[in-house]
């Protein structure tokens, strides 16, 4: 049976100065070694201090398309007058960082004034949604999302604004939500004791920096460091969505935390699984596979591998019940 298969990747502060590089190499190579047909990317940025903010979508577009057409994809919207930069991309407006959607023109159809972009104060990063033709009647809804890094707060109500663009009156559209989610999945698991227990541990237990308030539920902090899972409580309750991973018992692997020793960022967490696909309950009959994407190229094209599922497109349930 045919599959789609569908990747999201942070691509770590990708931006135009670096088109040619290796690490932007890195970055494309991952990408075309996965193959999408659809694909969530994070972390495209303009920088602030030198481009006029008039300008900043026209920036992000232009790093966009090139990378979009270095990879085999294409991000490429027919220009309106709301939306002239003809790029499936979101930023929140007050900051140049986006999101986007790519896809392989080849394989799957873009649906013709699907593109919504999203930004403040729904979200931190910009939300960039978009529908695809499967060939399989309705069409399948993809959100882009990068979650709120500092405030757990704010990653609740992102959730609840994603649950809200994925919901119809009394159910769920077909749609999967691919990215960074800057947090702890809910998702449980049997144990080999036949318990339930979350598919991602408690990785802070033992943690102790000036950054735990970003990760944790506050009375628990200096104490059991529990993380925050509220996020993905409210998109998972009563099944309306499922995490990929835990939902198909694919073996754990971390998504962040391989770059060490000064590489990127300073990185107080070790490694965690924070790059997620959720799909609603109508697309969960339909995953097939899930992979997190630790090549040689992955590792080094970002502090976050690439995760990707592959679908079943004829196994995508046509209505609730």
């Amino acid at each position: 049976m045919r599959t789609v298969r569908i990747a999201n990747l942070n691509a770590y502060k990708l931006n135009k100065t670096a088109c040619g590089t290796a690490e932007w190499k890195a970055r494309v190579t991952a990408v075309q070694e996965i193959a999408p047909a659809i694909l969530g990317l994070q972390e495209v940025l303009v920088d602030e201090a030198t481009t006029a903010q008039d300008l900043w979508d026209t920036e992000a577009a232009d790093t966009i398309q090139e990378f979009a057409a270095d990879c085999g994809l294409t991000a490429t919207l027919t220009p309106t007058s709301g939306y002239p930069h003809g790029t499936a991309m979101a930023s929140n407006s007050n900051r140049p960082w986006y999101t986007a959607i790519l896809w392989n023109p080849d394989l799957i159809g873009l649906v013709p004034s699907s593109y919504r972009p999203y930004g403040a104060p729904d979200f931190w990063h910009g939300l960039t949604t978009s529908a695809f033709d499967l060939g399989t009647g309705d069409p399948l809804t993809v959100l882009c999302y990068h979650g709120d890094p500092f405030r757990p707060d704010f990653r609740t109500n992102e959730a609840l604004r994603l649950k809200g663009i994925c919901r119809t009156t009394g159910g769920a559209k077909k749609a999967v939500v691919l990215g960074d989610f800057n947090a702890a999945s809910a998702a449980r698991v049997s144990g080999p004791d036949g318990q339930e227990r979350y598919y991602d541990a408690e990785w802070y237990r033992d943690q102790d920096h000036d950054d735990l308030e970003y990760q944790l539920i506050p009375a628990t902090i200096g104490g059991e460091q529990l993380a925050d899972r509220r996020q993905t409580q409210a998109l998972l309750r009563r099944g309306f969505m499922v995490d990929a991973a835990p939902h198909l018992n694919a073996p754990w692997e971390a998504t962040v935390g391989h770059w060490k020793d000064g590489q990127g960022d300073p990185d107080p967490w070790g490694e965690r699984r924070i790059d997620l696909i959720l799909a609603t309950r109508l697309v969960a009959p339909a995953l097939v596979s899930y992979r997190a994407h630790r090549s040689v190229a992955a590792l080094a094209a970002s502090d976050h591998v690439p995760v990707f599922v592959d679908i079943r497109p004829d196994a995508i349930a046509s209505e609730e019940g």
